[in-house]
């Protein structure tokens, strides 16, 4: 029952009570950020969800788009910018996903969505990720985020499918709080978000 419906339920629910008392802060870091970004604040890129199916995920954009004098993006660490760096160590460049959530491409909780290219790099046991609606956060988030390995965060995906619950999602979702106000876990140990996945973990 919770898994075919509820979680579902709660998801609408919880997402667009959270939207509407995180709408201040929605506008506010949108409007910073369109004067920082000098143009849209909002990021949006293609991401694999459940079974695969592609989705446009909703972010803030924390980058600038700074190139190199042969026009090649900069790294990530040169094209994060101070307010970005904020927003991201605080967790508000996750709000707007809660659109996503709304929309029913994504859950608060299950794996994060990943990158399309990584998709025909995963193991069979690594592809049962998609077998859930990727989440906000996860089991993965709330031990490690970014600052595990992506063998780690494999092995964390795979227990919430196989194991997710309301009483797990309730457990998560504390943790996430946990995590948010310490800022744990934003960056690998590194570089400035994760290191590209290559498929041979």
């Amino acid at each position: 029952m919770y898994r075919s419906f509820i979680k579902r339920l709660l998801d609408f629910i919880i997402s667009s009570i959270g939207f509407i008392v995180l709408s201040p802060v929605f506008f506010v870091v949108g409007l910073l950020l369109l004067i920082c970004n000098r143009g849209n604040p909002f990021f949006f890129q293609s991401r694999p969800g459940k079974k695969g199916e592609i989705f446009k995920i909703i972010k803030f954009k924390t980058m600038n788009n700074k190139t190199d004098a042969n026009g090649v993006l900069l790294d990530d660490a040169r094209r994060l910018t101070k307010l970005g760096r904020f927003v991201r160590e605080k967790s508000l460049d996750e709000i707007p996903q809660l659109i996503n959530v709304i929309k029913g491409d994504m859950s608060l909780i299950g794996p994060r969505p990943l990158l399309p290219q990584y998709l025909e790099l995963y193991s069979s046991e690594q592809k049962t990720r998609h077998n859930v609606k990727p989440g906000i956060t996860g089991w993965a988030q709330v031990n490690g985020r970014n600052a595990i390995s992506w063998t780690e965060k494999f092995n964390f995906d795979i227990y919430y499918v196989n194991h997710y619950s309301f009483k797990l999602d309730i457990r998560i979702l504390y943790l996430t709080f946990v995590k948010v106000l310490k800022s744990e876990g934003v960056n690998s140990s590194e570089v400035t978000t994760m290191e590209a996945f290559t498929g041979e973990n």
